[in-house]
């Protein structure tokens, strides 16, 4: 008789759990493929010229993997869009949480912003690709979820302590400075020297925020309708 191998064993019967299965993982692995394939589809040649047979060949599957996944070509964008403004704000988070002064904080999210506006991927898919293809309001929802909500948490952190700010002027800041964030993330993205780039916006968003906080710490109210 044949020894049992290891897996044969006899253990009391368990429901598997959601997600653990072979078959779910091998799932997983092949959406996560498909994504990784269609970054770097789309960083390199832009969304129209990506074609999805170039993608399911680039990641080994079937074009029934693709669809299983995703409805089409637009939805894959937005997962690879996703992921782009995860990773940065994921980075830039990391970079808050090493400051303890909330204003050092600011200047360190800033820094960290535009070193994610000079990567390839954030560039080609977020800055340039992303309104296009997504359509305007689906471009700022997903915004909204990820690197303005980093806004919101920085703007309260200088301006909304002691219950200084309401939350309708909470957003009203929020809005400008990722407002004046946003328009010099593209400026940055497509300038022929980015570096130089970055470096004056750093200067003169550095210059406003210094000045806020000459403001706030000299005693001056910030100011509620």
């Amino acid at each position: 008789m044949p020894v049992p191998r290891p897996t044969q064993r006899l253990r009391p019967s368990v429901p598997a759990l959601p997600g653990s299965t072979r078959r779910a993982r091998y799932s997983a692995a092949t959406k996560r493929s498909l994504v990784e394939v269609a970054g770097s589809l789309f960083t390199e040649q832009g969304y129209a010229a990506t074609s999805l047979d170039s993608v399911v060949a680039g990641a080994e599957v079937t074009k029934g993997a693709l669809y299983h996944h995703f409805s089409g070509k637009q939805a894959l964008f937005e997962a690879v869009f996703e992921r782009v403004e995860a990773d940065a704000c994921a980075r830039i988070r990391a970079v808050l949480d090493d400051a303890e002064d909330p204003w050092d904080n600011a200047l360190a999210g800033l820094r960290a912003f535009l070193d994610a506006v000079r990567e390839p991927s954030y560039r080609r898919v977020v800055v340039q690709e992303g309104p296009a293809v997504l359509g305007y309001e689906r471009f700022r929802e997903q915004e909204e979820r990820s690197s303005y909500a980093i806004v919101v948490d920085l703007v309260a952190s200088v301006l909304g302590r002691d219950g200084a700010l309401d939350e309708e002027m909470l957003e009203t800041f929020s809005r400008i400075f990722f407002g004046a964030m946003s328009s010099a993330g593209e400026a940055v993205s497509v300038a022929e020297d980015p570096e130089a780039a970055a470096r004056r916006v750093e200067q003169a968003i550095g210059f406003i925020v210094a000045g806020l906080r000459t403001l706030v710490e000299s005693g001056v109210e910030v100011p509620n309708p």
